[in-house]
């Protein structure tokens, strides 16, 4: 007899099905079986937020998360939010505005601040510090990350408007 889970999620778009421990962290399927390594590992406490994902519309820590909370659910890590060819608003702020230094924490920042700005398309300098205090920056001093997430929703509030 078999200890391991059925597991069926959705990953940026993409059907995936295994069996896995029960306890397997979500962070570590991601990496080692689905090879996305986009989330980090950082603290494995969920302070740091290194590892951020979106799980069915929701910022979630996946250091934290065992998949078999994740089973049926839809999954995405930095690899759906853009690609080289068509980088999203945030990713393309972070690059122009040097919201990142070593990396490290981009991938967080960048997850964690889609679901912000889903949230609230227009935030102020201090929403911006509140929603993304839950992501840690060793590098930065986050002047410049909150001013990437602020020409973010510029952009994407000027594309929406657009479209309108």
């Amino acid at each position: 007899m078999s200890d391991k889970m059925h597991i069926k999620m959705t990953v940026n778009g993409k059907a995936e099905e295994f069996l896995a421990e029960p306890r397997e962290l979500l962070i570590y399927t991601l990496r080692e079986r689905l090879n996305l390594t986009g989330p980090h590992i950082g603290c494995e406490t969920s302070h740091c937020g290194a590892c951020t994902v979106l799980l069915n519309g929701k910022s979630v820590k996946s250091c934290t998360m065992f998949v078999a909370q994740a089973s049926g659910a839809d999954v995405t890590t930095i690899e759906g939010v853009g690609n080289p060819d068509a980088l999203h608003p945030l990713q393309e702020a972070f690059r122009e505005h040097h919201g990142l230094q070593c990396g490290f924490c981009t991938p967080g920042m960048i997850t964690r601040a889609v679901k912000l700005l889903e949230e609230n398309p227009t935030p102020t300098e201090e929403e911006v510090r509140f929603g993304m205090a839950g992501n840690l920056c060793r590098c930065t001093g986050y002047q410049n990350i909150v001013k990437s997430v602020l020409a973010a929703a510029a952009v994407m509030n000027a594309s929406q408007e657009a479209a309108e």
